[in-house]
């Protein structure tokens, strides 16, 4: 069973969203990682560009496939998790702490809205 925390909001494409004021961190839950098995590199974008709700993020390679993950918000790219470049397992070993992926600038809070909780994305993935 995938570990879901609480405090988080979730994508129906298996992304968490951290909010720290006007600043979104972004991951890929437990669940997702176990179903990509082990993750041997994340590709990123670079920091300042604009994304929409929805666009490709990053592309995570593992030993079964490459997966895109979508950014959940839009916003700016402002930073990217750069330790992933060296150590891309981190998001097996910590999804929601040392394996996050990025982080944007929120443009439209309003998209907050439209993710889950845990208790709705729990529910979703027992479906």
């Amino acid at each position: 069973m995938s570990n879901i925390k609480a405090g988080y909001k979730y994508t129906e494409s298996d992304e968490w969203v951290s909010i720290d004021g006007d600043i979104a961190v972004i991951g890929i839950s437990d669940y997702a990682q176990q179903h990509l098995g082990d993750i041997v590199f994340v590709e990123m974008k670079d920091t300042g560009i604009k994304l929409k709700k929805g666009e490709v993020l990053t592309t995570i390679e593992s030993v079964k496939s490459a997966s895109d993950i979508f950014s959940p918000l839009s916003g700016e790219l402002i930073e990217i998790n750069s330790e992933l470049d060296a150590e891309a397992g981190l998001v097996n070993q910590d999804p929601y702490g040392k394996g996050w992926i990025a982080k944007i600038k929120i443009e439209q809070k309003e998209e907050l809205d439209q993710l889950m909780d845990h208790s709705s994305y729990e529910k979703y993935r027992q479906d």
